[in-house]
C-alpha cells in the first residue's frame, strides 16, 4: 500500500485497532521513505530501524491480543512518533545537536519518552535540532540542515525543525518536539503544520534536565488538530518532582474530545504589531493575520484589533534568561571549542548575568503574565498574532557565525511574537491558514488563558474545518 502516509495518525491508529493495518507494515513504509528522502529534508540525526521494528512487532502482538480479548487500545497505538534529539531515550544516541555530545548515549528515558512507550507508539528515530535547541533554525555540525519540504532552499525553522520536516515531508505522521521560545510554533509555520505549545507544567520535563526557567515545554507537531490533540493526551500529565503543574482536565475529559467540540462564540483580540522595537511585519504575514481575522468573524466570533506599543523589556529579560539557560548544559572544558559560535556567545553572556539580574528577569516574566491576564484576557478569550514576522528564511540566512550577537538580534526580529507565551507560561498554537503566491506556508498564532489548551484546540479545529490545510502536499509527497 503506497499511500499509508496520506492517512492521518488517528486513521492509522484506527486501522491498526481494527486489524486492517499492521504496525510492522506501517513502520517499514516510513523507514523506506526516510531512507529515500531524508538526505534532502534533514529531518533525522539518528534513525533507529531496529528499535522501531521491535516496537512495531510488540505493538502488533498487543493489538492482536486486544482484538481477541475485546479490549480497547489508545488512539495512537502502533503509530510512529519520532522524538526530538534534545530528549533522552535509553540506549539511543542523544546529541543535543552538538558535536560535544556526538557519542552521548543516555541510560534512562525522559518522562515524555516513557509516556510514548506506554501509549504503544513506535520510535523511528531522533529528529534534527540545532545545538542545545538555542536558535530558530535547525543547522548544526552533525548533519544536513532541516529544510521545509515546500521549498528545499528554505529552513524548516527551529529548534524542532527536524520534527517538522519529518511530518511535513511524510516521513512521520506526527512528531514530538519542544518549545522554549517558539521552537514548536516556528517550524510549524515554516512547514505548514499545526503545533501546540502547552501550558507550563502540562507536560513533565524530567527526570534528568529540568528547565528551571520555566520557558521550555515538550509538545506535539502534526498535520491535523485532532492528531496533535491525541499526542498531547499521551504526553500530558504530572509526575512527582515536577516544578510546575497545570490545571487538570475535568474527570473523563481529553484534549482529543475538546478538538471535536464546538468552541462557542469567542472574543478575540488581534495584535498585529511586532512587540520588539524596530521590527517590520512582512506583508505576507500581515495578510495571514487579516485572513484569520476575516475567517474568525465569518464563524461568528467577535474580533477587535488593538495596537500595543513595542517594549524592549521582554526582549531584554528573555535574552538574559536564554543566555543563562545556555550555560546549564554541561560541557567539558576541552569540548568548549566544539561548540558553534552562537552557543559560545550565549554561554559567555549567560556567565555574565548576575544572580539579581537573573531573578529580576524571571520576575519580569511573572509581571508580564499578570499584565496579559489583567489587560487582555480579562476581556478576551483568545489572542491572535502572526506566528513569525517573515516567511520561511533561506537556509543559512539566519546564521552569522562571524557576529553571533548580531545573529541573536536577527533571530529576535524573525520571531518576535512567540517568546511571550514561554515567558508567561500560557498555551499557544500555530495554524497554517495562509499560503503565499509562491506556495510557502505562513502560520498564525492563537494564545489562550493559562491551562486552556482545550479551548484553543476546539477553536483550531473549527478553523481547520472552515479552511482545511491537510490536503496540501509538497512536491516530495
Amino acid at each position: 500500500m503506497s499511500g499509508l502516509h496520506d492517512l492521518s495518525a488517528l486513521e492509522q491508529g484506527g486501522a491498526i485497532r481494527d486489524g486492517d493495518l499492521s504496525p510492522v507494515e506501517l513502520v517499514e513504509h516510513y523507514l523506506a521513505r526516510t531512507e529515500r528522502l531524508d538526505a534532502e529534508l534533514g529531518a533525522f540525526l539518528t534513525v533507529t530501524p531496529d528499535l522501531a521494528r521491535d516496537q512495531a512487532e510488540r505493538a502488533a502482538a498487543e493489538a492482536l491480543a486486544a482484538r481477541r480479548e475485546g479490549r480497547g487500545l489508545g488512539p495512537l497505538h502502533g503509530v510512529p512518533v519520532p522524538v526530538k534529539d534534545l530528549s533522552f531515550v535509553a540506549g539511543v544516541r542523544c546529541t543535543l545537536g552538538s558535536r560535544a555530545y556526538e557519542d552521548h548515549v543516555p541510560d534512562r528515558d525522559d518522562h515524555v519518552v516513557a509516556r510514548l512507550r506506554a501509549a504503544g507508539t513506535v520510535m523511528t528515530g531522533k529528529t534534527n535540532t540545532p545545538e542545545f535547541g538555542l536558535p530558530a533554525y535547525t543547522e548544526n555540525a552533525l548533519g544536513p540542515a532541516a529544510r521545509t519540504p515546500w521549498d528545499l532552499s528554505r529552513s524548516a525553522g527551529g529548534s524542532s525543525g527536524g520534527a517538522a520536516a519529518a511530518v511535513a515531508g511524510g516521513l512521520a505522521p506526527l512528531a514530538h518536539g519542544s518549545d522554549g521560545g517558539g521552537s514548536l510554533r516556528i517550524p510549524a509555520s515554516a512547514c505548514g503544520l499545526f503545533a501546540v505549545k502547552p501550558s507550563r507544567g502540562r507536560i513533565s520535563p524530567g527526570p534528568v534536565r529540568h528547565d528551571v526557567t520555566g520557558l521550555a515545554t515538550d509538545g506535539p507537531l502534526a498535520r491535523t488538530v485532532a492528531d496533535a490533540a491525541a499526542l498531547l493526551d499521551v504526553l500530558a500529565g504530572p509526575t512527582p518532582g515536577d516544578p510546575f503543574g497545570a490545571p487538570s482536565l475535568p474527570p473523563g475529559e481529553t484534549f482529543l474530545a475538546a478538538a471535536r467540540r464546538e468552541p462557542g462564540r469567542l472574543r478575540v483580540v488581534a495584535l498585529p504589531e511586532p512587540p520588539v522595537p524596530g521590527v517590520e511585519l512582512h506583508p505576507d504575514c500581515r495578510a495571514a493575520l487579516d485572513g484569520a481575522v476575516e475567517l474568525l468573524r465569518s464563524l461568528g466570533h467577535e474580533v477587535d484589533e488593538l495596537s500595543l506599543p513595542a517594549d524592549e523589556r521582554l526582549l531584554d529579560s528573555f535574552s538574559k534568561v536564554w543566555a543563562v539557560a545556555a550555560t546549564t548544559q554541561p560541557v567539558e572544558p576541552r569540548d568548549e571549542k566544539l561548540l558553534l559560535p552562537l552557543t559560545r556567545h550565549l554561554r559567555e553572556a549567560g556567565r555574565g548575568v548576575s544572580g539579581p539580574e537573573f531573578a529580576e528577569a524571571l520576575y519580569a516574566f511573572r509581571a508580564l503574565g499578570q499584565l496579559v491576564a489583567d489587560a487582555l484576557l480579562s476581556s478576551y478569550d483568545v489572542i491572535l498574532t502572526p506566528t513569525l514576522a517573515r516567511p520561511p528564511a533561506e537556509v543559512g540566512a539566519l546564521r552569522n557565525d562571524a557576529d553571533p550577537a548580531a545573529e541573536f538580534a536577527g533571530l529576535a526580529a524573525y520571531t518576535p511574537y512567540t517568546p511571550l507565551y514561554n515567558a508567561t507560561g500560557q498555551p499557544a498554537v500555530s495554524l497554517p491558514l495562509h499560503w503565499t503566491a509562491e506556495g510557502l506556508p505562513i502560520g498564525v498564532m492563537l494564545g489562550g488563558r493559562y491551562g486552556d489548551e482545550a479551548g484553543l484546540l476546539s477553536l483550531s479545529a473549527q478553523l481547520e474545518a472552515a479552511r482545511p490545510w491537510a490536503h496540501r502536499r509538497p512536491a516530495c509527497w
